[in-house]
Formats: structure tokens, C-alpha cells, sequence
């Protein structure tokens, strides 16, 4: 997919649309692990200063039958590195395949709210509600969205992230 396309884009348009003076960058890595994205969120804080840092990692720990506590610690440590740096953070949670086990996919969802209460950090519970469900909106995996569904992405993101954007105007 063009990631011209991708509901990260199209959040700078809207940005820019609605007189917001933030600007996106988009440090993410498709296919990126939380340890991953801890490794390179030193650098990136350095790099670009944000104001709002918007975490949406561990479907892919999941999707590796990484541990549920590796997958909180290095959620939880980014977060820490964000505070340090002055900056909010949206955390953007994720839900595995039923074929993952019933114990498992329900803990791994309440991770994110749970990581949420104990860090108090805004939350968008699933990034793909509405799009996973659509057949057409997701690629022949079934795991990640097409171009039709990044629009409905944004749609998700913007109530969450919205009140972070005000606050940090």
C-alpha cells in the first residue's frame, strides 16, 4: 500500500485543515516489535521534540508469542521515555486472532487497558475496530488494513488523540 495513503498521512492533512500546528512524524517500522520501537524511541525524542507521542506497538509480540510482562515492560518503558521528555502519549492497543487461544487474545487485549490505568495515558482500545471486521478493508492476510480502510483508522485515532492536540496547542 502507498503510504501516502496510510491514516498517518491523511492525520497531517487533517492537522493542517483544522489549524493545528502539529506536525507528524512518522517513526513507525511495519512489522516493528515494543522492544524495537524502545530501542529507537531514544533517538527519535531526541530527533523530533513531540509534543504527543501516539504508541500503537505488540500486535507483532503478540503475533510472536512474545510474554505478555515483556510486552507491558517495554510499553510501560516507553512511556517513562516519553514523560521524561515533556511529552502526552496515546496508546493504541491491539487485538490478536481468535486462533491465538481464548486466555491469551483476551489477556493481550487487557494489557493496553490495563497499561493505560496504571500509566494514566489516553487509550484507544483497538485500532481496526470497524475496518478488521470489513473484509474488503483488510489485505489478503487479514491482518492488516488496505487503503479503504486507513480512512475509518483515522476516524478511530482522531477522538483520542484530539483532546492530546488541544491540551498541547
Amino acid at each position: 500500500m502507498d503510504s501516502a495513503l496510510g491514516w498517518v498521512n491523511q492525520l497531517q492533512k487533517r492537522l493542517r485543515q483544522q489549524g493545528y500546528p502539529h506536525k507528524v512524524a512518522n517513526a513507525s517500522i511495519s512489522g516493528d516489535t515494543t522492544l524495537g520501537g524502545l530501542s529507537r524511541l531514544p533517538e527519535a525524542l531526541k530527533r523530533f521534540k513531540p509534543d504527543i507521542l501516539v504508541i500503537e506497538l505488540g500486535a507483532n509480540d503478540g503475533l510472536r508469542g512474545f510474554s505478555l510482562e515483556q510486552i507491558r515492560n517495554n510499553l510501560q518503558q516507553m512511556i517513562e521515555l516519553a514523560r521524561s521528555a515533556d511529552c502526552r502519549v496515546l496508546l493504541i492497543g491491539m487485538k490478536l486472532p481468535a486462533n491465538f487461544g481464548k486466555i491469551f487474545t483476551q489477556q493481550f487485549q487487557q494489557l493496553y487497558q490495563q497499561i493505560s490505568i496504571d500509566e494514566n495515558t489516553a487509550l484507544l482500545p483497538f485500532l481496526l475496530d470497524g475496518v478488521a471486521q470489513r473484509r474488503q478493508w483488510m489485505q489478503d492476510d487479514g491482518l492488516h488494513p488496505n487503503a479503504q480502510g486507513q480512512p475509518r483508522m483515522l476516524e478511530n485515532v482522531w477522538p483520542h488523540l484530539r483532546p492530546l492536540l488541544e491540551a498541547t496547542r
